[in-house]
């Protein structure tokens, strides 16, 4: 009886504290994982390390356009596409990255300033079809978005044209 409580015993201990099996072969293929903290870059590389900042702009009341601007051509030249991910300012120069949030649903998108606008009092970004879609902008039309400038360090000039 005191043996198969030994055994309970160590069966216990085993199973609470687990085991491990030691391997004293070396591996002879090294495999290095790439972290954040660690990527290896040549001396002599040309690799553009670039940063990305976010700059407040704070909340804009923003609308929406789409199905009568589409095909039509935009401010900046561009043919307007609604299913695209891009916006319309007064002033934020051609090429401008926003990142737009809706607060209420923490949904968040990235456009592209391509246009002018909006042209009705109080508002002052107007999205895509496809970009106020994906916030649940287009049942409401209008609301208050939290809105954040996406600047890369190293890249002077804005995106201009994706067409």
């Amino acid at each position: 009886m005191k043996s198969l409580s030994n055994i309970i015993m160590i069966l216990a201990v085993v199973g609470l504290g687990g085991f491990t099996i030691i391997n004293n072969e070396k591996d002879t293929t090294e495999i290095q994982t790439l972290t954040e903290e660690f990527i290896p870059i040549p001396e002599n590389s040309n690799v553009n390390i670039s940063t990305i900042r976010y700059v407040d702009l704070g909340t804009m009341r923003t609308s929406w356009y789409g199905p009568r601007f589409h095909g039509r051509f935009t401010a900046n030249g561009e043919i307007y596409d609604q299913t695209a991910f891009t916006a319309a300012h007064k002033s934020l120069k051609f090429g401008t990255i926003l990142k737009v949030t809706n607060p209420i649903n923490r949904k968040s998108i990235i456009v592209r300033i391509n246009d002018r606008g909006p042209y009705i009092p109080g508002r002052q970004l107007d999205l895509s079809k496809a970009a106020a879609e994906e916030l649940d902008l287009l049942t409401n039309g209008v609301k208050k978005l939290k809105v954040e400038e996406i600047l890369i360090s190293g890249i002077d000039n804005p995106i201009v044209s994706t067409n």
